[in-house]
């Protein structure tokens, strides 16, 4: 039974050893700096860190491949650390188990067979001299040749009982030590543990400099991401895009026709994003092309994960639009407006003011509240379902008009208070007018957001009626 099983045992450790040393990235025997120099993770390593240099710690890129790169040298190293002791503990052992320590029994077992091949040709020839002196086969031989052929035989008899002994002595220890053969696949796998634990607290203390790094970088992207998260980022209040195509288009394009209604060219279109994404743009580009900005800012406003009038408030603002009296219906879209988070609310009252102002000059640009509506409605509102958009924003886009176009009609009693459109300062931009300046009732549009909302709460918006006949009142006032 042990003998079939020594085969078997070194067939196992032979391929296991072959198919272990095959998992070695390093060179096999040769010392650890030898070794790290051919190590693919080294190259990789040197790769990042000479592409650091070349860029410079000045570029956020610069930056990802130095901190990559001195990780994948600090991996690399536990991996030698891990290879060379793998090799020690657990390929070598395998190695001498199978070519060494199998292979000495097995040669002792057919050095076993061979001398008593020897003890029975001795037996043999001690016998036929007996027979062939003619003596009784119960008396033994004698004389000299007989004495030295039973002398060889009793010495061939003696090889074999000490060989046998010694054979059987190995195939004990064999038996006894296949607790420690078994050992060697222990310490495998907790020389892996060990690698994987040392290598993975490296990344995980990598990884937060890589990410701080990540968010300190101002120049992200604005384009499809959250509106909070470019906000929070670029440190502004209005979101970048918005910014620059208002306030471009203020300069230029206020009185052009069929503003945000006339598609622009799909290369400048897609420039601009661009250049919008990096926060760089040159004004005098564009400003001879105003639908490309108009463009731009309705594909900002429809990349936003999440509409500017937010999925939460998306049927309150559909169910106010449904309320046939119209008084009603604007107080519950003013109610809407009014649980807006901050962020939205900046941003959509900014740009209801823009458009507000828009409409000014509707008899030049053809653009009136109800157009405006209609080209814009459905990218600052839309339903959060999985179903067939196309379908869907068919059904609820004349509810959607209904939403805003009367936030456009009376933006100023909407959204109380002057606004600057040029908010960096990098545009020359007319501010906007508020023909209500003068209601006391209104709140200070300095008030900070949660006061104004108090102070707001605690009062019902003035009448749309008495609003538009102030604002005839002050027309006939000059």
């Amino acid at each position: 039974q042990v003998e079939k099983r020594l085969e078997l045992v070194k067939q196992v450790s032979h391929s296991t050893h072959k198919k272990l040393t095959a998992c070695l990235q390093g060179q096999q025997g040769v010392d650890a700096d030898k070794r790290s120099k051919k190590l693919p993770l080294t190259t990789l390593a040197q790769c990042l860190m000479e592409g650091s240099a070349v860029l410079g710690d000045d570029s956020l890129l610069g930056k990802m491949l130095r901190l990559c790169g001195e990780a994948e040298d600090k991996l690399a190293q536990e991996l030698i650390h891990f290879e060379l002791q793998v090799e020690r503990d657990v390929i070598e052992p395998l190695f001498v188990l199978a070519e060494v320590e199998i292979p000495n029994i097995q040669k002792q077992r057919k050095h076993l067979a061979k001398l008593v091949l020897d003890m029975d040709s001795s037996r043999t020839r001690w016998q036929q001299s007996a027979k062939s002196s003619g003596l009784a086969s119960n008396l033994q031989p004698s004389g000299a040749k007989a004495d030295a052929l039973r002398e060889e035989m009793e010495e061939a008899a003696n090889r074999v009982e000490i060989c046998r002994d010694q054979l059987s002595a190995d195939m004990y220890n064999f038996v006894a030590k296949e607790v420690d053969y078994a050992n060697y696949f222990q310490t495998l796998i907790e020389v892996q543990a060990e690698y994987h634990r040392k290598s993975l607290a490296l990344l995980q203390n990598v990884l937060p400099q890589i990410k701080a790094q990540q968010e300190a970088w101002m120049e992200k992207p604005s384009f499809g991401k959250p509106l909070e998260e470019h906000l929070a980022v670029s440190g502004r209040e209005i979101a970048f895009p918005v910014e620059a195509c208002v306030t471009m288009l203020l300069e230029c394009g206020m009185q052009e026709e069929g503003l945000f209604r006339v598609a622009p060219s799909a290369s400048k279109l897609k420039k601009l994003k661009a250049a919008l994404d990096c926060c760089v743009v040159d004004v005098q580009e564009y400003s001879a092309d105003p639908h490309a900005i108009a463009g731009a800012l309705k594909s900002y406003l429809r990349e936003l994960p999440e509409p500017l009038m937010t999925f939460e408030l998306y049927e309150e603002w559909i169910q106010a639009s449904n309320i046939p009296e119209q008084e009603k219906r604007l107080q519950a879209l003013w109610s809407a407006c009014e649980k807006l988070p901050k962020a939205n609310y900046n941003n959509i009252r900014y740009l209801i003011k823009f458009l507000a102002k828009l409409t000014e000059y509707q008899d030049t640009n053809k653009m009136t509240p109800s157009n405006v509506a209609i080209v814009l409605g459905p990218n600052l509102l839309w339903p959060q379902a999985d179903g067939n958009m196309t379908e869907m924003m068919t059904t609820v886009s004349l509810q959607i008009v209904g939403i805003i176009e009367p936030l456009i009609q009376h933006a100023d009693w909407f959204f109380p208070g002057d606004i600057e459109f040029n908010v960096t300062g990098n545009y020359g931009s007319p501010m906007h007018v508020n023909h209500n300046a003068n209601y006391s009732s209104m709140p200070s549009p300095d008030m900070d957001h949660a006061d104004r909302r108090q102070h707001d709460q605690a009062r019902r918006p003035l009448s749309v009626a008495t609003d538009n006949m102030m604002l005839e009142f002050y027309k006939k006032d000059g």
